[in-house]
């Protein structure tokens, strides 16, 4: 009898192929995206990967000698120091190469270095892959242990998320707030997303949320910062949203997010300053977004920007062209 947990292990085997047959060693991947919300993706669908290395110069050398054709033809020409660099100085630490042939699949992966990754995922320096592990993934490798890291990114997006919902709302309300965190100020979603996108993935991976989350949520019901209104399979939920609720879930967030309450000076600071306070609900929510939209704004456009170096333009206006046109599809529909 083939049961699901089969198809999961035939599905992750696929999806690893890349790992084995083509790409250098590395210490963590995840495959993510939307084709991994259907079973069988069709062949003009990408897969979707992040890579991390421990030393991302060594991994490109090896890359460039083995898989040449990955790359841009300039910056196969310049070499794994200038990719590198242009990852760390233009970009956010990752760098992308889209459009791989591989079998009768094509497939895009992001390299970066474990540090980075690992820092991102703790502090939301960035929030560019930290928001990426805040919805559902198939993880293939993990030598850092960074699924059990990112435990701490999934109760930071659960407060964040929260502070931004109101008095009662549902799980589903809560699945699409959290998805909607890493989109916030993306310069992409003015014009070249699907603008039903959030809707999509939450639908999509529904069941992959509430594995990921639900144990996050019994536990905020056990502190008495939640309770539930309903036991059907969709729960609904009211939150406390006094003051002392509100300060607990703010001392929860990244010190990035913290600081902003701090003013100008705090921005600055090299030394930890004191626990941030909030005097309430709506001041905490709206230091959230205007500091989530501010990273994610700085980290799209850099990263935008390393792409279309890294490719040279024509790639890239390939891969931005698809976009605008499921963008543009979604806003007639």
């Amino acid at each position: 009898m083939h049961t699901q947990a089969d198809e999961e292990e035939e599905r992750a085997a696929e999806l690893a192929g890349p790992l084995r047959d083509l790409l250098p060693p590395v210490d963590f991947c995840c495959a993510y995206g939307s084709t991994l919300l259907h079973a069988r993706p069709d062949g003009t669908s990408m897969v979707d990967y992040i890579l991390g290395v421990a030393d991302p110069l060594q991994w490109h050398s090896e890359n460039l000698a083995r898989n040449p054709s990955h790359y841009s033809r300039w910056m196969a020409g310049l070499g794994a120091g200038a990719i590198t660099g242009l990852a760390d100085r233009v970009g956010v630490g990752v760098y992308f190469n889209p459009f791989v042939e591989w079998r009768d699949k094509r497939i895009k992966y992001g390299v970066v270095r474990m540090k980075d990754l690992a820092m991102d995922v703790l502090t939301w320096d960035r929030f560019y892959l930290s928001g990426r592990l805040q919805k559902p993934v198939h993880v293939l490798v993990d030598n850092w242990d960074i699924k059990k890291v990112n435990t701490i990114n999934l109760a930071m997006a659960t407060s964040a998320s929260l502070l931004l919902l109101p008095e009662e709302f549902n799980e589903y309300d809560l699945y699409a707030q959290i998805c909607s965190l890493s989109y916030m100020g993306d310069l992409r979603m003015l014009f070249a997303e699907d603008k039903h996108k959030v809707k999509k993935i939450v639908e999509g991976s529904f069941q992959s949320f509430q594995t990921m989350y639900r144990p996050l949520l019994q536990d905020y019901i056990s502190e008495g910062l939640l309770k539930t209104m309903s036991q059907g399979q969709q729960k609904t939920f009211r939150q406390d949203c006094g003051p002392s609720t509100t300060n607990e879930l703010f001392s929860v967030l990244p010190w990035t997010i913290q600081r902003q309450m701090q003013g100008r000076q705090g921005l600055h600071r090299k030394e930890m300053p004191t626990r941030a306070v909030v005097s309430s609900k709506d001041m905490a929510a709206n230091c959230v977004r205007r500091a989530l939209r501010r990273r994610v704004m700085v980290s799209s456009a850099r990263q935008a920007v390393s792409g279309l170096l890294a490719s040279g333009g024509a790639v890239a206006a390939q891969y931005l062209g698809k976009k605008m046109a499921k963008a543009w599809q979604s806003r007639a529909a």
